[in-house]
């Protein structure tokens, strides 16, 4: 498949991991390569607009990176509900229809889910979902599995742990749908019942066929995986300070944890993190969640390519 057709089948907007195939990753992890660390024009007089309704670093930074990186010009706000028209009442629908005659392509972050494909349904430009509330991320979920790919080598029967908030956390979610196209792969989501995966996730993995489990100790299952994928409880989502408080405290990956861990097994995380990895696991080599969030340069820059080339 050529990059050509690869664009031509994403039908102009990226909204959920389940656009992706087989045929159309491997196209897109072979231009993330070869762009890594490439600086050139071959974006010049193309306009990216980031529209962030929700507080983001890498995400948006990466972005900008990728877009700069490729001669490209960003245009943005950042904190949206009250640096844009919206703290006026102005509705999603309206400021992207605007946005749309102002830019190339619009990037968004959103507290809804589902605010991404309202966007691309009255969007005149590719929308690209940077996460929308509990929903999805598909974006992130591309760079965590090239980090897996550059890591072990392999993607296919990959044993993944994904462990913390597996009920609001959109970044599993996307990347478990994504590693549900490759034979062999096994899941764990290791999670207090609180914080534990939606059955709808479960659902559409079993009916791929993909071996799952759910756990509530990360030690039970140290043994048996490759990937250990921590994510943030995020404080934001919930409503009872109390669930809250008890979801933050279930899991955290120290030295203890490390130790217990394959030495071929690596750590993922999509940042940022607050106390669910202690400081001292950032010097194990397998602590791979800061190589992860650098490969989000070169992934969207393919993306990027691929979308406005």
């Amino acid at each position: 498949m050529t990059a050509t057709t690869a664009r031509n089948r994403m039908l102009g907007h990226v909204i959920t991991a389940e656009q992706f195939d087989r045929d159309l990753l491997d196209v897109l992890f072979r231009r993330a390569t070869a762009l890594d660390g490439v600086r050139d024009d071959r974006l010049a007089h193309r306009i990216m607009a980031t529209l962030f309704y929700e507080p983001s670093t890498r995400t948006r930074l990466s972005f900008e990176s990728a877009m700069l990186r490729l001669g490209g010009a960003v245009i943005g706000t950042e904190a949206a509900r009250t640096f844009s028209s919206a703290i006026k009442g102005e509705t999603l629908e309206d400021t992207v229809r605007m946005v749309s005659t102002y830019a190339d392509l619009i990037v968004l972050r959103h507290d809804e889910a589902g605010a991404a494909a309202r966007a691309a349904s009255v969007a005149s430009v590719p929308v690209v979902n940077a996460g929308d509330g509990p929903g999805e991320h598909p974006t992130q979920a591309l760079l965590d599995l090239y980090t897996i790919e550059r890591e072990l080598g392999r993607v296919e029967g990959v044993r993944v742990a994904f462990c913390g908030d597996l009920r609001f956390g959109r970044t599993a979610r996307s990347l478990a749908l994504l590693l549900a196209l490759y034979p062999g792969v096994r899941m764990t989501f290791v999670a207090p019942p609180v914080i534990q995966v939606g059955g709808d996730i479960l659902a559409r993995l079993e009916a791929r066929g993909v071996e799952c489990r759910l756990a509530e100790q990360l030690t039970d299952v140290l043994d048996d995986v490759d990937v250990v994928y921590q994510t943030r409880v995020q404080k934001e989502r919930f409503t009872d300070p109390l669930e809250y408080e008890q979801a933050r405290t279930a899991i955290r990956i120290d030295g203890a944890i490390m130790r217990q861990l394959p030495a071929t097994a690596i750590v993922m995380h999509p940042l940022p993190r607050v106390d669910e990895i202690a400081p001292e696991v950032d010097a194990d080599p397998r602590a791979a969640y800061f190589r992860q969030a650098a490969n989000g340069v070169a992934i969207r820059m393919a993306l990027l390519e691929m979308l406005l080339a």
